[in-house]
């Protein structure tokens, strides 16, 4: 058992509880998530286990009709939505512990879009993760990152370095503070202390203060960047070099939770956004960006002029 099993178990609580049609206490699940960063993230996986579990249900055939029954009619019926709660909470708990404990002893992390979560690691080491990402600590001193953004803050140790995989490439920190963002086949490193070593068994390529690997169309391009601009989505801020609107709604839906759509992907810009306007008002980005963004559906859609 996890130190984090307690916070699942309370997350399955929530989750069963808020799902009946008569739930109420809005106020005391509110509380509950705002207490801790690390009971919504558990909320969250936990629905989706949910979610997962009611479509295993659903795939099941009808029960065959008994013809003996000593019950009375209907009490079948009455308790078919009890046993398939039931069957959905079990099958959530197997589930979220694939997700939180996977075999080898990997410990898996994941945001949602808009949420960060600070990770402390045994050895004074920490990792902060950007909104919707996903991180699997592989061991004390491993971890890889499956999509999304994390800012590395390593405590250096010659002999047992640590070692991120990302995107099918190795990198290796040699006393660092380094960003790390994963966006399909993209994969961009910057690193604002120490230095990384981007796959050390092929290119070798290091990384000192200030430095930069972005990997498009599987080569690395390398760039300057100010130390100060590492990880400056904690401070509310995302900059993009080049990039297409398609790009940058995704990476605007990630940062901010509100969701943005282009489908424009010939147009590139450059620039740098805070986000704590957007967030006010997402029609802000038109000036901004000299874009359009109109409403569409439960979102926006950012489009050239």
């Amino acid at each position: 058992m996890t130190t984090d099993q307690p916070i699942r178990d309370v997350a399955l609580a929530w989750a069963m509880a808020t799902r009946a049609p008569d739930f109420a206490d809005w106020e005391g699940f509110a509380a509950w998530l705002e207490a801790d960063a690390s009971h919504a993230a558990a909320y969250d996986a936990v629905q989706y286990a949910l979610e997962e579990a009611d479509a295993v249900l659903a795939a099941l055939p009808e029960p065959e009709p008994v013809a003996a029954n000593d019950n009375p009619p209907g009490w079948l019926a009455g308790r078919r939505g009890w046993l398939g709660g039931a069957i959905a909470a079990s099958l959530a708990v197997a589930l979220t512990s694939v997700l939180w404990l996977a075999p080898g002893g990997e410990k898996l992390y994941r945001t949602a879009p808009g949420e960060t979560q600070l990770i402390a690691l045994d050895d004074g080491s920490t990792v902060e993760l950007a909104g919707g990402s996903t991180l699997a600590l592989e061991g004390p001193r491993a971890a890889r990152l499956e999509g999304g953004q994390a800012l590395f803050t390593i405590r250096h140790d010659a002999a047992d370095p640590f070692v991120l995989n990302a995107g099918g490439e190795r990198l290796v920190d040699a006393g660092t503070v380094f960003d790390v963002r994963l966006a399909g086949e993209t994969l961009d490193v910057a690193v604002a202390e120490g230095a990384v070593i981007v796959d050390p068994h092929g290119e070798g390529i290091r990384l000192d203060p200030g430095e930069r690997a972005v990997r498009a169309g599987g080569r690395f391009r390398l760039a300057e960047i100010d130390s100060e601009a590492v990880g400056e989505w904690r401070r509310g801020r995302i900059s993009f070099e080049a990039a297409s609107l398609a790009e940058i709604a995704a990476e605007l839906t990630r940062a901010t939770g509100t969701r943005f759509t282009s489908t424009d992907t010939a147009t590139r810009l450059s620039g740098s956004i805070a986000l704590d306007a957007v967030r006010a008002d997402p029609q802000a980005l038109g000036p901004l960006l000299a874009v359009r963004v109109t409403r569409a559906g439960d979102g926006w859609m950012i489009a050239a002029k």
